[in-house]
């Protein structure tokens, strides 16, 4: 059975905190340690570069998905396995939806938050039925976390769609769950600290 092939939203930027910055890197080690597959933005800046670099660094097929006027602007990556350039964002997250098995949201701003919500939504809906999860480095997503459970006491948000995304602080743990919901379950070892 091949590895997880992992859609990962994050930042073009870095952000403040270091730890943001070692959690992209120990997720896409943790993506080529387990013979997996990153699916990401394309970009080679902030935190999209980071998972990118230590995905190919690690072992891992590394596609990027970045529309044509994002291109320059975001840095598009050159050296990943597969680079594809597509006209639109519509394009970009379809393609991006495609070519994974599950979806996982690093930090970031509003296109990571978009990103998220609308896989998170699909998966409700019933349009896939591919595991999404959340990398809550250093307390990052601790208010949007608080503000959805918010949304289900109020009664806009049933349980049930809350329990679709999986939430972790470690790399490691999260795509070992991802991997296992996903049919795509490799060596419980294989998924380590780093």
């Amino acid at each position: 059975m091949r590895g997880l092939s992992l859609c990962v939203y994050c930042g073009s930027r870095s952000g403040i905190d270091p730890a943001f910055a070692q959690a992209a890197i120990d997720t896409g080690t943790q993506i080529g340690r387990t013979g997996g597959q990153l699916v990401y933005g394309g970009g080679r800046a902030g935190l999209m570069g980071l998972v990118a670099d230590a995905a190919l660094s690690a072992g891992a097929r590394v596609i990027g998905v970045i529309p044509q006027a994002l291109m320059e602007r975001e840095l598009g990556h050159t050296g990943l396995t597969e680079l594809h350039v597509v006209q639109t964002m519509h394009e970009r997250k379809q393609l991006m939806a495609e070519r994974s098995d599950a979806f996982v949201a690093l930090p970031g701003g509003i296109g990571t938050f978009e990103e998220l919500f609308e896989v998170w939504t699909w998966r409700q809906l019933g349009y896939h039925d591919k595991p999404v999860g959340l990398l809550n480095v250093a307390g990052y997503y601790d208010r949007l976390l608080a503000f959805i459970d918010d949304t289900e006491r109020q009664g806009f948000v049933p349980p049930a769609q809350s329990a679709l995304l999986q939430v972790d602080t470690d790399a490691a743990a999260l795509l070992a769950r991802l991997s296992v919901l996903a049919g795509r379950a490799v060596a419980p070892d294989d998924y380590r600290s780093i």
